[in-house]
């Protein structure tokens, strides 16, 4: 069939329509972005070049109660090259002086940076590494050096901060100190102090603007911030870093000794309720220690015959016995129900007084004393321990505190066997601080103080919240029992038929209990049974300042496991040293010697204090906390890693001081 004009025509007039048509829908597909989808798409582009990155915000100083660092915020730095903004003419003129400048600040080759900046500059890298991990003084100098003193746009500068947190003491008190983490799902892990006040501490992230650059990579787009990070606040706790050093080392040291699984110390103001020491140590694979886990606060357990003391205080508030009263010790084994009540004493200690029972730590006795009282009203008992508020926790800021074990009758657990077990320090558990809670309050006429761990908030030199004393319970028992009980405890440790005689000096009191329990005592396997030693108690005897408890797991049979040798001379070198050193007890002459290496550290100490220096000293050898004090008054800024005595120092001694120099002490 021919073709026509009119065919041609009326094809070429469906093809311009065709064209015409897709002509207008790409069109009106244009006016639809630019208008309706516009500001989407030009968002998406943005966000795929460039984004808002969080700053973390300088998290407030942990200081000890004497304003001593225990945890900071220290920044670090990362210094990277941009070649593409650098012109040829500027990297021609100054690589060289930059490249010798970065040489004599790191100890590298001149050589080895012009490499690595003339490959930068030869592949357009955006982001070459030039350095690491610098402190604050070695970025300001950074900043200064030929090229990079012009700037991110010119110089090619550009910086990347970021914070670490240290512990100026090391590994002393790490667990106490503690921390705060955030996982990638956004959960915090709080520990310690550290998270404990993490409300305080953290401050408010700031923004700041980057561009994407190749590699997957991100640029700080100028040197300002979109918004300024606030710093968090500084917080002061209570404690005193020369105590807790003291507690760290004589834990440490006895738990070495008696290869022992790990213990606790905790050192408390009596009248404050201020912790002034906190040392957890547990035993690695290899016999090390560390600070493992906050034993002192949530680990509870059964006390054994540190307990006795609560029931003593118990009985007489409720005038069942007097410390007259006569008890039968029935040759060291009395017999209740198919169960047998020993003394550690074979052949008992025979008739004898409630004090006398006491001090010797009878067990025979206070399982007849407190069964033979309140069988027939065990509510009666237990009612009594609640108002003294035993049962409670202490409502600590510190995440973790084990839960106090006191059962009622008819609760599950509870048999006819409860009383008398309860009255040696069985079928309870209580964590080493509510143990001192106690022992604090007897010591305080009575007055159950919260243990308190922060003095106060600070921003620079702005109180922004204290924490002052608080009163659990005004009178946990009357003045007289109180009185009568803080007696028997001096007595425990005076009088030689005391379970801590060993300990007693005529130079300086004090006063405590022993503790001595089973641990695992349902196998049958004698190699499984574990003891726990403890000692719990307060100095001066008849002025109480400072409370203490030492808790100490599993040490190896074969060395000792009882309380007043295990943890009782833990408990007397830290009120020695305490004493020694405490200007409020200068009426107490320590003319006992001390430990040996304690009393060195010590004398060299006060040596070395008491001279003038001109020159940096020789700190080798001396007790960390002691060098740290002598080198700071002298105006040094001092860095300490490890723990113990000093290994060595960076600035040798007869070195001229110049005040604002940092020293690094090497301990072991």
């Amino acid at each position: 069939m021919p073709v026509t004009d009119k065919s041609i025509l009326t094809r070429l007039y469906v093809v311009v329509g065709v064209l015409v048509l897709f002509a207008g829908m790409v069109l009106f597909k244009l006016v639809s972005i630019q208008i309706m989808d516009g500001e989407k798409y030009k968002a998406l582009a943005e966000t795929r070049t460039t984004k808002m990155f969080t700053i973390a915000p300088n998290r407030g100083n942990l200081y000890s109660d004497d304003g001593s660092l225990l945890a900071t915020s220290v920044s670090k730095y990362t210094i990277r090259f941009d070649a593409v903004t650098v012109s040829d003419a500027n990297f021609r003129e100054h690589v060289k002086p930059l490249s010798d400048a970065l040489a004599k600040l790191f100890g590298k080759t001149s050589s080895h940076y012009q490499q690595i900046l003339r490959k930068a500059k030869e592949n357009k890298s955006r982001y070459a590494l030039i350095a690491r991990n610098l402190d604050y003084s070695e970025y300001m100098a950074i900043k200064e050096f030929p090229l990079f003193d012009k700037g991110p746009y010119k110089g090619g500068l550009i910086i990347e901060q970021k914070t670490k947190r240290e512990h100026p003491l090391g590994k002393i008190a790490e667990r106490s100190v503690g921390y705060e983490r955030i996982d990638e799902n956004g959960y915090r892990t709080r520990v310690g102090m550290e998270g404990a006040f993490s409300d305080y501490l953290r401050g408010e992230a700031g923004k700041r603007l980057k561009q994407k650059i190749a590699k997957g990579q991100w640029k700080p787009i100028g040197t300002d911030n979109i918004l300024e990070p606030k710093d968090g606040y500084d917080v002061y706790s209570t404690i005193d870093i020369n105590i807790q050093d003291i507690a760290h080392h004589a834990l440490l040291r006895q738990l070495e000794h008696y290869k022992a699984d790990h213990g606790t110390v905790i050192v408390m103001e009596t009248k404050t309720g201020e912790v002034k020491a906190i040392s957890n140590l547990g035993r690695t694979r290899e016999g090390k220690y560390y600070e493992r886990l906050n034993y002192a606060i949530g680990e509870s357990h059964e006390p054994g015959s540190t307990f006795k003391l609560v029931n003593l205080v118990a009985a007489l508030e409720d005038q069942v016995i007097d410390t007259s009263t006569v008890v039968d010790t029935k040759n060291g084994s009395w017999k209740i129900y198919k169960h047998r009540v020993k003394d550690s004493k074979r052949g008992g200690y025979g008739k004898i007084s409630v004090a006398k029972a006491f001090e010797v730590s009878s067990n025979t006795a206070f399982a007849q004393m407190i069964h033979n009282n309140y069988k027939e009203e065990p509510e009666k008992y237990v009612n009594r321990l609640m108002r003294m508020d035993v049962h409670k926790e202490l409502g600590l800021p510190v995440k973790g505190e084990g839960t106090p074990v006191i059962r009622y009758p008819g609760d599950k657990g509870w048999s006819g066997l409860s009383l008398a077990q309860m009255a040696y320090g069985y079928e309870v558990a209580l964590t080493p601080l509510q143990i001192l809670a106690f022992y604090n309050a007897i010591a305080n006429d009575g007055e159950l103080i919260k243990p308190r761990l922060i003095k106060e908030v600070k921003e620079w030199d702005k109180t922004i919240e204290k924490f002052d004393k608080k009163v659990l319970n005004p009178a946990i028992c009357s003045k007289e029992t109180a009185k009568k009980v803080r007696q028997l405890l001096k007595n425990v440790v005076e009088k030689k038929h005391g379970t801590g005689h060993g300990l007693y000096s005529p130079n300086f009191s004090m006063a405590g209990k022993t503790g001595t329990c089973q641990k695992n005592y349902v196998a049958k396997d004698p190699d499984k049974l574990k003891y726990i030693s403890s000692f719990a108690g307060y100095f001066p005897a008849d002025n109480p300042k400072y409370s203490c408890i030492v808790v100490i797991h599993e040490p190896d049979k074969s060395v000792g496991y009882y309380g007043a040798d295990v943890s009782g001379p833990v408990f007397k070198s830290v009120a020695q040293k305490v004493y020694a050193n405490s200007p409020l007890i200068d009426e107490v002459d320590v003319k006992e010697a001390l430990v040996a290496d304690l009393e060195d550290a010590y004398e060299g100490y006060f040596k070395k204090a008491q001279k003038e220096y001109k020159a940096v000293p020789d700190v080798k050898g001396m007790c960390g906390m002691d060098a740290v004090s002598i080198l700071e008054n002298l105006g040094l800024l001092v860095e300490v890693r490890g723990n113990g005595k000093v290994k060595t120092q960076s600035i040798s001694h007869g070195t001229d001081i110049k005040k604002g120099e940092k020293i690094v002490l090497e301990l072991s």
